[in-house]
């Protein structure tokens, strides 16, 4: 007796499978139950069994092939009759992948091959469409002619290079000889990064007033004082009106102490050629808007000029960062040590905000503090950032300059 072994169903959604391998030859014994071929989908790969006892016979679909569920895929010779319950393969977590049997004699032997319809595994059917090769034009090699791997990649292997593009000149890179102003600045800030623990945070300062006042006095002043009005004097007061009230933003961190510094000296980062540099402008707290404008206008020719002395650029307490004159709206700077914080002021833009109850064209000032978080916690810090800010804003078209 004989039986015909088909394709089996593995999936609702699987309507073919792939041959990936005998695993037993025409002319083995077979065991009831015992794997006979290992199967391949697009879902899973199993192992199908036998449905009965007997001797393998004619393989029909060789290794490689794909071909629709039901189609007859071996013969299996029996002596006893044909089992009467389907056979699930041992694939753990599936739906029973039922190899259909068919008591009785073969009634018509399959056409040859290269009558049948041609079928691929996916394998090969991948690799094709990855190489743009016509399965059609391809002689297979393997079991019964069908197209294997090999014969995708021989021919991928044996088509002609693509011409050889002729490569431009390498270009150099240009090097550029590190000073010792750009190795101390390097230094000071890997120190900085390393050691203190940088928290920021930011607010919005609404400096409508403080434009205004700029705006209708700077024409007089320049004439007056011979040098620029700008918002950064404006700044400088009022960080040193917000460190007088939080002393503890004006200190240095000294491992087993904290070292409150009595004097309220401002570092102004001036950016040269050679890299920015900070003098300081000392005891800020008790000089006038006028006088900080002064100040600040003779270190930064000084620093331009690489005319600043030690004592210009040493004893500085707490570092002020006018970004935004080069149009930076929003920055993280890196904290001078062994300073506990230093502030930036941003780009003046204008935009629309609420106020009261209607909207309106105002100018704002964005205000950025990273803090040493060994000295400072986040309600010190926000506290002094809302001090400047009202300092800021307290500023209107009639304050005296």
């Amino acid at each position: 007796m004989t039986i015909t072994v088909t394709m089996p169903e593995v999936a609702e959604t699987v309507v073919e499978g792939t041959i990936g391998r005998w695993l037993k030859k025409p002319g083995d014994p077979v065991e009831r139950y015992e794997s006979i071929a290992e199967i391949i989908t697009d879902k899973v790969n199993i192992e199908l069994p036998s449905p009965a006892a007997g001797i393998m016979g004619e393989i029909l679909v060789p290794e490689g092939e794909t071909v629709t569920i039901g189609t007859p895929i071996a013969i299996l010779n029996t002596d006893g009759e044909a089992p009467a319950v389907e056979v699930a393969p041992r694939a753990p977590g599936l739906s029973p992948a039922q190899p259909v049997v068919t008591p009785g004699p073969v009634e018509a032997t399959p056409p040859p091959r290269d009558k049948r319809e041609k079928r691929y595994s996916p394998l090969v059917l991948r690799l094709a469409r990855e190489h743009g090769v016509d399965l059609a034009d391809v002689r297979g090699t393997g079991a019964g002619g069908r197209i294997s791997k090999a014969d995708i990649l021989r021919i991928v292997d044996e088509r002609p290079s693509p011409p050889a593009v002729e490569e431009a000149p390498a270009v150099k890179d240009d090097e550029l000889a590190v000073g010792p102003v750009r190795q101390a600045i390097a230094k000071r800030m890997l120190q900085s990064v390393q050691q203190i623990p940088h928290a920021w945070t930011m607010m919005e300062a609404d400096v409508s007033g403080l434009v205004a006042l700029v705006k209708g006095n700077k024409d007089e002043f320049r004439r007056r004082e011979g040098i620029n009005l700008t918002y950064l004097p404006f700044v400088l007061q009022a960080v040193a009106g917000a460190l007088g009230a939080y002393p503890m933003v004006n200190s240095v961190w000294a491992e087993e102490k904290i070292i409150l510094k009595k004097e309220i000296n401002l570092g102004i980062a001036v950016a040269r050629d050679e890299g920015l540099i900070v003098p300081v402008v000392r005891r800020a707290d008790k000089k006038s808007v006028v006088n900080l404008a002064r100040e600040v206008h003779e270190l930064a020719e000084k620093a331009r000029g690489n005319r600043l002395t030690p004592g210009d650029v040493q004893g500085g307490t707490f570092t002020v960062n006018n970004t935004g004159a080069l149009g930076s709206v929003l920055s993280a700077p890196i904290i001078n040590p062994p300073q506990a914080g230093i502030i930036t002021s941003e780009a003046v833009i204008k935009r629309p905000v609420v106020v009261g109850d209607a909207i309106a064209i105002r100018s704002i000032m964005n205000i950025c503090f990273s803090f040493d978080h060994r000295t400072l916690d986040g309600s010190v810090a926000v506290a002094f950032l809302a001090r400047v800010k009202a300092g800021l804003e307290a500023i209107g078209p009639d304050t005296s300059v």
